[in-house]
């Protein structure tokens, strides 16, 4: 997994990407199981889907969450503001910790038959750069290694 993260003129960026040898459909279908959302996401985050069942991603779709950041409840609500499957949707804040979060998820076809799976993430926090680089820069590269071991998992098998 590549994960870089980034000042930008008004806020942060976040960018992952990583390859898997699965089929782009099957990478995206994961992805569009908002329950998968769940086993991708820490433990310490105690994060928990609110929306109740079924839970049918596509444009306009809210959904609501509740977590634990740094011991402290949140609840979390966001829009998918985009959907084109199987290459692309968006996840948009609607209420929750940061300023602003808009989560980009795109996948393409890579070589051999897998999948180039790229997070682009645009967000603000309330306390500016002291409190990114303090508290939540860290916090989100651990729940990106987190997320990349299990989405490994996940489609590729245990050990991989």
């Amino acid at each position: 997994m590549e994960l870089r993260i980034s000042r930008l003129e008004r806020g942060y960026l976040l960018e992952a990407r990583t390859e898997l040898a699965r089929p782009l459909d099957e990478v995206f279908d994961f992805f569009a199981n908002a329950h998968n959302l769940q086993a991708l996401t820490p433990a310490f985050l105690r994060f928990e889907i609110l929306t109740p069942d079924p839970i049918i991603l596509r444009q306009g779709t809210i959904i609501d969450y509740r977590l634990r950041l740094r011991g402290i409840p949140v609840r979390w609500r966001s829009e998918i503001s985009v959907w084109e499957p199987p290459h692309r949707f968006v996840d948009t804040q609607l209420r929750g910790p940061y300023r602003w979060w808009i989560h980009e998820h795109r996948f393409e076809a890579a070589r051999g038959g897998g999948t180039l799976i790229t997070d682009r993430v645009e967000y603000g926090v309330l306390g500016g750069a002291l409190v990114n680089f303090l508290l939540v820069e860290p916090d989100l590269r651990r729940i990106w290694a987190y997320r990349y071991r299990e989405v490994r998992r996940h489609l590729l098998g245990p050990g991989s």
